[in-house]
């Protein structure tokens, strides 16, 4: 098997539409974990595993018709938004278990770190899937506005509207309101 590694995942992604089973096989390998940081990021950490795996499939379903008119990136981001909404939207069917009511306290600075994020998943998880995805592919993903309207087909405008307000209900739900729908905007 020849070494593909030197090649960027665009060209990989133009070698696997023709039919390289080498090429698919490294660029897969190579893009799941930013698939599934982008997934978490939508469905939270026990369905991102879940989501990331039929990202990964369609990825590699739909390499056929990739045809680089787009960066491969923001083709295969496409997919995994696409992926952990569906998957999200799957979870809000299903009934959730009870959580557990006793926790330990334990040292603080990696605790302080762990329910920090554990307060952005859920704030983000609280967000509208409008905003949400948006801020996911902003903020976690570091893809410029242009790249996310493209991978949303929304226009740009409206993608730099929907990050500010969802923004500002992020920040409302991380200081204590509650209900995301609450805030006002300027």
């Amino acid at each position: 098997m020849p070494r593909l590694d030197h090649l960027d995942s665009d060209e990989l992604a133009l070698a696997a539409s023709k039919g390289d089973r080498a090429a698919t096989e490294v660029l897969l390998r190579r893009e799941y974990p930013r698939i599934l940081a982008a997934c978490r990021r939508v469905v939270g950490p026990n369905d991102a595993e879940d989501a990331a795996q039929e990202a990964l499939c369609a990825v590699a379903r739909g390499l056929r018709n990739f045809d680089g008119r787009s960066r491969f990136s923001t083709w295969c981001y496409r997919i995994a938004t696409n992926a952990a909404i569906d998957e999200f939207r799957r979870r809000s069917r299903r009934p959730t278990p009870a959580e557990p009511t006793d926790h330990q306290a334990a040292p603080n600075s990696e605790v302080d770190m762990v329910v920090d994020k554990m307060a952005l998943t859920d704030a983000l998880a609280a967000l509208p899937e409008e905003f949400r995805v948006p801020i996911v592919l902003r903020d976690v993903i570091g893809m410029d506005y242009a790249e996310i309207a493209e991978t949303l087909g929304i226009p740009g405008g409206t993608v730099r509207s929907r990050i500010a307000r969802g923004r500002g209900r992020l920040a409302d739900l991380l200081s204590g309101n509650q209900d995301p729908a609450n805030h006002v905007e300027e």
